[in-house]
């Protein structure tokens, strides 16, 4: 069976720093937790960073019917191992928790690297069992980081099998057979009692709402269901990484009424395609909201590549039409404009969001690698040479 790793021109996509940060980790945790969507190459990165352990390794895939079987009496089977124990897709057994917080409290000799295709429903299983015992790694399928290739990734994603696939219709066909198999099998086998044809349903309405606020009213109007019955199904798919919600920031301080819907972002641009038609570059760049596509792709590469957390990223607007794409607040308030434009002008909302919100600085962001000054407090840099500049500073 071929990997993404598998084909010659593949080897610069190795993940070295995260392999990185899992040995950095495991020096103060003795539980990390690698946590991506399905197919991003968690067990790929798993199987890399074994390739250098020494010690004795022991490797439970819970897919594996065996393994399962194995594990059909956890304490007996893991309470004598020694070395690094791997718990693949272990969101299929929530209740080894408590056991491996037992374990590692008794167990000086054991190390647990487990894997899932969760987040916060894996983080909110693990919080009080686990706390302070256990640190968290994000995979996200690949990015420009990885690849240098931005045109290849906007029209495939990021997804390994659909990035590397040898063709566009092989990388198309793995792409629908993915959202068939996520919706078919991936959401039962996590307990989620959601009909595959109703999510389907609602994420196809969702690719309309693509860099934009959420609406449950006008979305649960269109498809028959309650608010409450559309957010739940928002926060499914964000919490299994299909979609981001981008949370509006507030600020009690501004007079402005400001917007407190999330806005909402498909992650892999290859999936959006799928559910916007789109198949080819010449639809791609047809396409009426090829600027809001635009939008969401700068997003996501600039989250991956500052590594922000979801509780550090917002947008900002008001209820007047100010705006701001991408606020990151961390060691300091910084600002993103996401232009689809090779000249941007200087805009009353870039004003308005620099002196409201105090920011450090303010960059728009466009396609390219070029770089200019807008204004003395405003910087314009190319996508490419953006992230590039990040990855050698």
């Amino acid at each position: 069976m071929e990997t993404e790793f598998s084909r010659p021109n593949s080897r610069p996509l190795l993940r070295q720093g995260k392999i990185r940060r899992v040995q950095r980790l495991f020096k103060t945790h003795p539980v990390v937790a690698l946590l991506g969507p399905r197919q991003c190459g968690k067990t790929t990165l798993a199987k890399m960073y074994l390739s250098d352990i020494k010690s004795q390794v022991h490797y439970f895939d819970l897919e594996d019917p065996t393994a399962l079987a194995r594990l059909d009496d956890p304490k007996l089977a893991l309470q004598d191992l020694e070395g690094l124990i791997v718990i693949d897709e272990i969101q299929r057994k929530p209740e080894l928790f408590p056991l491996l917080r037992f374990l590692v409290d008794t167990k000086d000799k054991q190390r647990y690297l487990i894997l899932g295709s969760a987040s916060q429903t894996l983080l909110k299983q693990t919080s009080e069992t686990l706390a302070g015992r256990i640190a968290y790694v994000e995979l996200t399928p690949f990015g420009y980081t990885e690849t240098k290739d931005l045109d290849t990734l906007w029209l495939r994603g990021g997804y390994p099998r659909s990035f590397l696939s040898h063709s566009l219709e092989e990388s198309l066909d793995w792409r629908k057979e993915f959202v068939k198999t996520y919706l078919e099998r991936d959401i039962p086998l996590m307990g989620l009692q959601v009909p595959a044809a109703t999510l389907r349903r609602f994420w196809t309405m969702l690719a309309h709402y693509h860099a934009s606020t959420f609406n449950a009213s006008e979305i649960g109007r269109s498809l028959g269901f309650s608010d409450t019955t559309m957010r739940h199904y928002l926060d499914l798919l964000t919490d299994t990484f299909m979609v981001r919600q981008l949370k509006a920031f507030y600020d009690h301080n501004i007079s402005k009424r400001q917007i407190k819907a999330p806005k909402v972002y498909f992650r892999d641009t290859g999936l959006l395609n799928i559910f916007t038609g789109i198949s080819t570059k010449e639809n791609l760049w047809g396409h009426p909201k090829l600027g809001l596509f635009w939008e969401g792709l700068a997003i996501e590469e600039i989250l991956r590549a500052h590594e922000a957390d979801s509780e550090d990223c917002y947008f900002w607007g008001t209820h007047s039409g100010a705006e701001l794409d991408l606020l990151i607040q961390k060691d300091q308030r910084l600002g993103f404009e996401i232009k689809f434009s090779s000249t941007p002008k200087i805009t009353p909302s870039m004003k308005i969001a620099k002196e409201a919100l105090k920011l450090d600085s303010l960059i728009v962001i466009i396609p390219g690698s070029d770089t200019f000054p807008l204004a003395h407090d405003i910087q314009v840099v190319g996508l490419q040479r953006y992230l590039d500049q990040l990855c050698t500073d």
